[in-house]
C-alpha cells in the first residue's frame, strides 16, 4: 500500500490543476495539486535543483503530505580562498583580475540561482560570464569609479531557486530562501567574522533587491531564512551572532518591508555542555530583538536528531536513554545525561513569546548516527541515520500545543532515502500512516458537572481514548477543530498516559504521558 501512496506523492503522474499563466514544459508531467496525506509537519528544508522537472516532483511530494513551506540554506559568503570554487576566467584572465581596477578583497559565493540584469551595475566590472559554468563578477563598491573594489565571484549551477519559487507558487506554498551566510572566523568557526560584516550587508542588499525584482509576481516569496546558527540561550552583552543578526536583518527590513524572517536556533540539554530550559526565554527575547520591525518566526530545533535533547515523557527521567542516543551521551539515564526533554524547553519558550515573533518548532528528521543497513547522510559529516515515522510522531508530541507551525530538517535525503529500492522511505511511511492520531496536550476538564479529559492533537476525530494504568477505553463525546483538534471524554483521574484511536481505526504510535503525581 505504501508504494501506491508514494507513487501518488512522489512521482505525480496523475493529472491535476495546471496554473494557466505558467504553462507546463512538454517534458514535465502535469501538476497534481492534491494534498493526499496531510501530516503534522508542514514545512521542510529543501535543496534547490537546476532541473525544473526534478523541482516539480520534489515540491509536489512535499505538498502531497501537507507541506506548505519550503526553506533553503543560504550559501556561504566566503572571505577565504575556497578550494572547491571552480576556476573562473573572463577574456582569458582570472575573474578576480579586472584591468585598470585595484582589487582589495575577493569573496566567493557558490549558489543555485541565476541573478537578474539589475545585479550588473558597473560596466566592465560587473559581468555575467557564461561557459560550462555560469559566473557573476560583482563589485561591492558604492561607486563604479571608486579607487579600490571588493569583488564577489559567484558560481551557479542553474536557476534552482527560481524553479523552486515558481513551482511553490503553483502549489500555493511559501518559500524562505536563505540569506547569504556570514563568513566565519578562522579561529572560532562558530562565530561570524565581524571584519566582513559590512561587505556581507552590501552583498545581501544586492541579492534582496534582485529577489524583490525577480519574484515580485510570485506568491511563494514569503521572506528569508537566517542561515547562521546560534543557541537559544542567555547570551553575552555584546554577542557576535546577535550583532550579525541585527545588522543583516536591518538590511532585510530596508529591502523587503513586510516580509518574514525565519530563524532556527538550537537547544542543547546535555549536562556539562548545554544549558537548562530556564535560559531559553532570554535567548528567544534576544533573537526576536533583532527583527528590525519585521515579523520573525523562531523555529527552535528540537535537538533529538543530533542527540542534544531527548523526547522522553516527564516520568522517565530515571529511565535509560534511548538506544539511538547512547553514541552521544553513553549508557546512562535521561536525568544523568540531560537537563530535560524537548517538551520542557518548548514550554519554557512558550511562556513569553515577544511581540512580533512566532514560536515554531523544527523537529530534526534524522538520527545522531546511522545504523547498519540503514540509509541516511554520509556527506557532509557527521554521518546521520534515517529515523522512523513513530519517532517523528514523538517529536511532534513533545512540541506540545505551543508552536504555531512545525517544520523539519531536512527533506532530502532523510525523508526520501531508501535502504533498498524495494523498501519504503520515511515519506512513504508518512503517506501510509498520516491518519494515526498524535496527542500534543491533555488536561482534566469538567463538563456538566462530570469529570473528564480534554486532549488536543492531530487526527483525533471520533473513536476512543485509552488510559493507563488500567487500560480503560472511553468513547469521545465531543470534538472540535481549530488550529488543533480537541476531543473530550468523561473520565476521572488518576492516569499517566493516554492513546487515541480515531473513527477510521488508526491508533497513536505512542502514548501521551503526564506526571504521575497529578
Amino acid at each position: 500500500m505504501h508504494r501506491v501512496l508514494w507513487l501518488i506523492v512522489a512521482v505525480a503522474f496523475v493529472v491535476g490543476m495546471v496554473i494557466p499563466d505558467d504553462p507546463e514544459p512538454e517534458e514535465c508531467p502535469a501538476r497534481d495539486t492534491r494534498v493526499v496525506a496531510p501530516y503534522a509537519v508542514t514545512g521542510y528544508w529543501v535543496i534547490p535543483r537546476a532541473d525544473r522537472c526534478v523541482t516539480q516532483r520534489m515540491v509536489e511530494a512535499v505538498h502531497a503530505i501537507g507541506g506548505d513551506t519550503l526553506i533553503t540554506f543560504g550559501p556561504r559568503f566566503n572571505a577565504r580562498r575556497d578550494p572547491d570554487f571552480p576556476d573562473c576566467l573572463a577574456d582569458g584572465r582570472p575573474c578576480a583580475e579586472v584591468p585598470g581596477v585595484r582589487v582589495r578583497q575577493v569573496y566567493t559565493y557558490m549558489t543555485s540561482e541565476e541573478f537578474g540584469q539589475g545585479m550588473l551595475r558597473c560596466p566592465g566590472i560587473d559581468r555575467r560570464i557564461g561557459g560550462e559554468r555560469t559566473f557573476y563578477r560583482l563589485t561591492l563598491a558604492e561607486s563604479c569609479a571608486a579607487a579600490e573594489h571588493d569583488l564577489v565571484l559567484v558560481a551557479t549551477d542553474g536557476d534552482g531557486l527560481g524553479n523552486l519559487m515558481r513551482e511553490a507558487s503553483a502549489y500555493g506554498m511559501t518559500v524562505f530562501p536563505g540569506l547569504p551566510a556570514a563568513s566565519q572566523r578562522e579561529d572560532k568557526p562558530w562565530e561570524p567574522d565581524a571584519a566582513h560584516t559590512a561587505a556581507l550587508n552590501a552583498f545581501t542588499a544586492r541579492v534582496l533587491a534582485d529577489y524583490r525584482a525577480r519574484f515580485a509576481g510570485l506568491s511563494a516569496f514569503g521572506g528569508v531564512y537566517q542561515s547562521f546558527e546560534l543557541a537559544m540561550r542567555a547570551r553575552a552583552e555584546r554577542d557576535p551572532i546577535i550583532s550579525l543578526y541585527a545588522a543583516q536583518h536591518a538590511v532585510v527590513a530596508a529591502a523587503l518591508p513586510g516580509k518574514k524572517i525565519v530563524v532556527s536556533p538550537y537547544i542543547d540539554a546535555r549536562r556539562g555542555r548545554g544549558f537548562p530550559p530556564s535560559q531559553v526565554e532570554e535567548g528567544l527575547a534576544d533573537i526576536a530583538g533583532t527583527r528590525a520591525g519585521l515579523p520573525i518566526a523562531v523555529a527552535v530545533q528540537d535537538g533529538r536528531g543530533t542527540g542534544k535533547v531527548p523526547v522522553h515523557g516527564p516520568q522517565e527521567g530515571g529511565a535509560r536513554v534511548a538506544p539511538r542516543l547512547v553514541p552521544v551521551v553513553g549508557e546512562v539515564t535521561n536525568a544523568q545525561a540531560y537537563y530535560g526533554p524537548t517538551s520542557a524547553y518548548v514550554e519554557a519558550a512558550a511562556r513569553r513569546v515577544p511581540d512580533g515573533a512566532e514560536l515554531w518548532v523544527n523537529v530534526e528528521g534524522f538520527e545522531p548516527t546511522p545504523a547498519e543497513g540503514e540509509c541516511g547522510r554520509a556527506d557532509p559529516l557527521p554521518p546521520r541515520g534515517r529515523t522512523t515515522k513513530a519517532r517523528l510522531d514523538q517529536q511532534v508530541m513533545a512540541s506540545g500545543p505551543h508552536p504555531v507551525k512545525i517544520i523539519s530538517y531536512g527533506w532530502d535525503p532523510f525523508f526520501t532515502c531508501q535502504a533498498r529500492y524495494d523498501t519504503p522511505s520515511l515519506a512513504d511511511d508518512i503517506a501510509a500512516g498520516w491518519q494515526q492520531p498524535i496527542i500534543v496536550g491533555a488536561r482534566a476538564e469538567e463538563r456538566g458537572g462530570r469529570p473528564g479529559v480534554l486532549v488536543e492533537g492531530y487526527h483525533l476525530r471520533g473513536g476512543t481514548l485509552r488510559f493507563e494504568p488500567g487500560g480503560a477505553v472511553v468513547a469521545q463525546e465531543s470534538y472540535t477543530r481549530g488550529r488543533l483538534e480537541s476531543a473530550w471524554v468523561p473520565y476521572a483521574w488518576p492516569w499517566t498516559s493516554v492513546t487515541a484511536t480515531n473513527a477510521a481505526g488508526h491508533s497513536s504510535t505512542s502514548g501521551y504521558a503526564i506526571r504521575a503525581e497529578r
